[in-house]
């Protein structure tokens, strides 16, 4: 996916309005004024926030006689979530290959396992 095309997904996820539409999306294609009901605002910026998921290509507008319902986009997150999968594998392999060998831990003053046992590092007690 190219970098900017993520950039314009991230940038249409970080408001919690148009995240909020998604999910009401998700149930199912809906008018501008359906989307706009559960809003303090108005139907105008509900419209700016559904281009925003447009240029995304998170979501589509269809038209039915009169009616122009929005709906969820199939695979618009594909590639995002592809991004992501392969950044949290690359750091959980990073994190497994930094338990695995203690002589790469770099602390203060000497490096003890946590108590847990989980893998976590912490200082020795002094």
């Amino acid at each position: 996916m190219p970098e900017d095309e993520l950039s314009t997904t991230f940038a249409a996820l970080a408001d919690p309005v148009r995240r909020a539409i998604l999910t009401r999306l998700q149930a199912g294609e809906a008018t501008v004024n359906e989307l706009a009901e559960p809003f303090s605002i108005s139907v105008q910026a509900i419209s700016k926030h559904l281009k925003v998921l447009e240029r995304a290509g998170l979501i589509s507008q269809g038209q039915d006689a009169q009616r122009r319902p929005r709906r969820l986009e199939p695979g618009g997150l594909d590639s995002t979530a592809e991004w992501v999968e392969n950044h949290r594998r690359a750091a959980e392999e990073r994190l497994d290959r930094l338990v695995l060998q203690p002589h790469l831990w770099r602390c203060a003053s000497p490096c003890v396992m946590a108590p847990s046992g989980t893998g976590l590092v912490s200082a020795a007690p002094e």
